[in-house]
C-alpha cells in the first residue's frame, strides 16, 4: 500500500474516502450489469424466445463460477485489507498468490464436473426439449473457461485490498468492453447464436485476466502471484476462504433459486422463463450497485477495524446506509416507470412483453431497502465475524427464499413466484440490520475495554 492508499483509508474524510472507493466500485457494478445483459439483449434481437430462455436456464452455472471468484476474492481482499490495517505486510504477498491458484485450481475442478454431469445438470436447471440444445452448447463453452472467468473476478477482488479500485474496475472495463464489442460479431453477423454469446464472454474474461496479471506483476505494491509462495503454506487457502464464504455462498444461493424458479416457471411455458430472465436482468442494477458500493467500501470498513478506530466505522457504516438507500429509490423508480421501454430490448413475443413488464415493477419493491442487507454482510465480513456473515448471505436467497418460492408459487401461481423474491428480500434486510446492529454493540464494547 502506497502513502496515498495509506491517507485515503486512514486520514480522509469518510465521505471522501467513500467516493473515492464506491463511484469507481460502482461503474465496475453498471460494466458488469452491462457484461450480464449484453448476451441476452443481443440474442434477443434473433427473435428466439427459446435461445433466451436457454441463456437464461444456463445462467444459474454462470453465477455459480462467479460465487467461486467473488468468494476467493472478497475472502482475499478482506483479509489483505486488515493486515494492511494491522501493519502485517509479511502475509500480504502469501494471501494474493493463494488466491491466485487457489481460483485456478478450483475453475479447473469446476470445468470438469460441469463437462462430466451435463445433462444431469440441464435437467436439474429445468431445461425443456425445445431450450436443451441451445442451453447445452452455451453451458459447454463456459465450463471451458471457468478457471479463467473465477480467476479473473478472484483477483479482480484482490487488487482493491490496497485501494487499487480503480485497476480492479478497469480489468473488468476489459472483460466487458471485449464482450459487448464481439457479442454483435459473433451472434448476429456470423450467426452463431448462444455459442458467439458464451465465446465471447470467455475471450472478454482472458482479456480483463492479461490486464490483471500485468498490474499485479509491475505495479502491485504487495501483492503476488508466485506459485511457489502458495506452495509454502497451503493450508491458509481455509482462512480465505471462512472470510470469503458468505460472498460466495450468497451467489451460490442466488444461483440455486434461479434454477428452483426456472423449474417452476416452465411448467407455465418457455414464455415464461424468457419473461422472468429478462425482469431478472433489467431489476439486477438495483441490487448490484448497492451491493457494489458495500463491497467497493469493504477495504475501509475491514482497514479501520484492523486498526480499531471504532468512529471511523460507525461513520462509514451510516453514511453507507443515506447511499444505498438514495441509489435504491433511484433506481427504483428509474425501473419501475420505465418497465416497458426496459422489457422490450430483450423480449418481442407479445405476451412475453406484458408478463415481463408484470414482474418487473413487483421486483423493484424492496429496492430502496436492499442496501441495508448488503451493509449488515459486509460489515459483519469487515469485523471478521464470519459466521454472523454467512448466516446473513444465507437469509435472502437461502433460509427465506426456497420455502417461500413453493408456497407462494404453489399458492398464486406465476405472481407468486414473483412476490416469493420481493418477501424475501424484505426480511432478509430486516433481519441483516438486527445482527449487524448486535455484532456493532459486541465491537464497541471490546473496543471500548
Amino acid at each position: 500500500m502506497n502513502r496515498k492508499q495509506e491517507i485515503l483509508f486512514r486520514e480522509s474524510t469518510v465521505w471522501k474516502a467513500i467516493f473515492a472507493m464506491a463511484i469507481p466500485a460502482m461503474i465496475n457494478i453498471l460494466v458488469m450489469i452491462l457484461y450480464n445483459i449484453a448476451d441476452m439483449f443481443f440474442i434477443g434481437q434473433l427473435g428466439s424466445s427459446a435461445q433466451v430462455a436457454a441463456v437464461s436456464i444456463s445462467s444459474p452455472v454462470f453465477t455459480m463460477m462467479m460465487a467461486f471468484g467473488s468468494m476467493i476474492g472478497g475472502g482475499g481482499c478482506a483479509l489483505i485489507a486488515r493486515t494492511l490495517g494491522a501493519k502485517d505486510i509479511q502475509h500480504v504477498s502469501l494471501y494474493s498468490s493463494l488466491c491466485c491458484w487457489g481460483s485456478v485450481l478450483i475453475g479447473a475442478v469446476f470445468a470438469v464436473v460441469v463437462l462430466l454431469f451435463q445433462n444431469p445438470i440441464l435437467k436439474m436447471l429445468g431445461a425443456n426439449e425445445e431450450i436443451w440444445e441451445h442451453a447445452r452448447t452455451y453451458l459447454s463453452i463456459l465450463a471451458l473457461g471457468a478457471p479463467i472467468m473465477i480467476f479473473t473476478t478472484s483477483m479482480g477482488n484482490v487488487v482493491r485490498s490496497e485501494g487499487a479500485v480503480k485497476e480492479g474496475m478497469t480489468g473488468n472495463l476489459i472483460s466487458t468492453v471485449t464482450n459487448v464489442v464481439l457479442d454483435p460479431l459473433f451472434i448476429l453477423v456470423f450467426r452463431w447464436g448462444v455459442a458467439g454469446a458464451a465465446v465471447a464472454t470467455v475471450i472478454g474474461n482472458i482479456a480483463g485476466a492479461a490486464y490483471l496479471i500485468h498490474y499485479i506483476l509491475c505495479k502491485g505494491s504487495h501483492l503476488s502471484l508466485s506459485p511457489k509462495l502458495a506452495a509454502m503454506v497451503p493450508g491458509d487457502f481455509r482462512k480465505v476462504i471462512a472470510i470469503g464464504l458468505p460472498n460466495g455462498t450468497n451467489n451460490i444461493l442466488s444461483s440455486v433459486s434461479a434454477a428452483l424458479a426456472n423449474n417452476l416457471l416452465v411448467t407455465y411455458g418457455t414464455v415464461a422463463v424468457a419473461a422472468m430472465a429478462a425482469s431478472g436482468k433489467s431489476t439486477t442494477i438495483i441490487s448490484m450497485i448497492q451491493m457494489g458500493i458495500c463491497m467497493g467500501v469493504q477495504p475501509l470498513m475491514a482497514y479501520s477495524y484492523g486498526a480499531k478506530n471504532l468512529p471511523r466505522i460507525r461513520e462509514t457504516v451510516k453514511k453507507l446506509g443515506i447511499l444505498t438507500f438514495s441509489f435504491g429509490l433511484a433506481t427504483t423508480l428509474l425501473c419501475f416507470f420505465q418497465s416497458k421501454n426496459i422489457i422490450h430490448l430483450f423480449l418481442k413475443d407479445p405476451s412475453a412483453l406484458d408478463l415481463g413488464t408484470q414482474m418487473i415493477r413487483l421486483r423493484v419493491l424492496t429496492g430502496p431497502i436492499l442496501g441495508f442487507y448488503y451493509i449488515s454482510s459486509n460489515f459483519l465480513q469487515a469485523s471478521g465475524n464470519a459466521k454472523m456473515s454467512m448466516l446473513v448471505s444465507l437469509l435472502r436467497q437461502g433460509i427465506f427464499f426456497i420455502p417461500l418460492i413453493y408456497v407462494m408459487n404453489a399458492m398464486f401461481g406465476v405472481t407468486g413466484n414473483i412476490c416469493a423474491h420481493i418477501a424475501a428480500d424484505a426480511l432478509a434486510a430486516l433481519a441483516g440490520v438486527i445482527l449487524a446492529v448486535r455484532q456493532y454493540r459486541i465491537l464497541h464494547k471490546t473496543l471500548s475495554v
